[in-house]
């Protein structure tokens, strides 16, 4: 069974819980509106060592902010504020010490950067190897929350930076090259936060999610959830190195959105004077009874085996 296909099954198996006012699995956070016109948003993340990576690649302080990172990207990507997180930790018996006090020491600086109360957790001791898992918590008004579902017909398709930079930055580490500029983004991602909240505001701004396993995954989801497909011109890529890689390498946490075609001129000039530069449209949603992805280059459509990462 798939990643995906087994998240699906656990899906099944709970729709005859009752959900107690919660939105659950299918978007980057589950929701839990409380009233006054807001909800919490809830994400939970799990890296584990050798998979998500390696510890003698990276220092604890580094590894601390990209635990937090990653997931408070989450919250992001449904436009909203991240105000708190819980951290949980399997500690081998050698990283009790230093190293733990170095990790903790990058957790809160992400942290204090953000804005983000560690609020609680849990500790053990492990005997095969390193585990952290995060919560995040976010805020956000009702009318601002973004979801996979909500892709049009005719929707512009952008991102929100450059892609393929953490992909080409893991093949240096496994090179054993640590400290590359490309590996320092691998190891030190920078969650489009502000980007989020300032895209969850805007009503021309329709699906969104962040790229953590790329283009090439990510957004089928928001195909399958909208009932939809995609036509992305492989040209129109922000590709750091090569387009394969800026598709399917993942990790890059950029945000990935969809935009009511009228409005998208007026929001990519408003966003450039935000934040410095203009989100890049890749394609457009179309209608199709398959939720997939168009690769179209040259003005053909090429019909590439690309496909994001997958856990399994």
């Amino acid at each position: 069974m798939s990643e995906f296909g087994f998240i699906a099954s656990v899906r099944r198996l709970f729709e005859s819980v009752p959900s107690n006012g919660f939105e659950g699995i299918g978007d980057d956070c589950a929701v839990f509106p409380f009233g006054e016109g807001e909800s919490l948003v809830f994400t939970t993340d799990l890296l584990a060592e050798e998979v998500h990576f390696l510890r003698r690649a990276t220092s604890p302080f580094l590894l601390g902010r990209k635990s937090l990172a990653v997931n408070i990207s989450d919250v992001a990507a449904m436009g909203a504020r991240p105000v708190a997180s819980m951290l949980s930790l399997a500690l081998p018996r050698e990283l009790t010490g230093e190293w733990a006090d170095e990790f903790m020491r990058g957790y809160h600086d992400m942290s204090e950067h953000y804005g983000v109360k560690l609020i609680g957790g849990d500790t053990t001791l492990s005997e095969s190897g390193l585990t952290v898992n995060v919560v995040a918590i976010g805020r956000v008004p009702e009318n601002c929350i973004k979801r996979r579902s909500a892709a049009c017909e005719g929707d512009v398709v952008m991102v929100g930076g450059r892609l393929g930079a953490s992909a080409e930055g893991l093949r240096d580490i496994l090179r054993g090259e640590y400290d590359t500029p490309n590996a320092l983004i691998h190891k030190n991602p920078e969650p489009q936060v502000a980007e989020g909240i300032w895209l969850g505001s805007r009503h021309e701004v329709h699906a969104m999610m962040d790229i953590s396993d790329g283009v090439a995954s990510d957004l089928v989801h928001i195909l399958e959830a909208s009932h939809v497909g995609a036509v992305v011109d492989v040209e129109s890529v922000p590709a750091v190195s090569d387009v394969r890689t800026a598709v399917c390498g993942g990790e890059d946490y950029k945000l990935l959105f969809t935009v009511a075609a009228d409005k998208a001129d007026g929001l990519r000039s408003e966003y450039a004077a935000a934040f410095g530069e203009a989100p890049f449209v890749i394609g457009r949603i179309v209608a199709s009874e398959s939720p997939s992805i168009e690769w179209h280059s040259g003005g053909r459509i090429i019909t590439p085996d690309w496909h994001g990462f997958s856990h399994y």
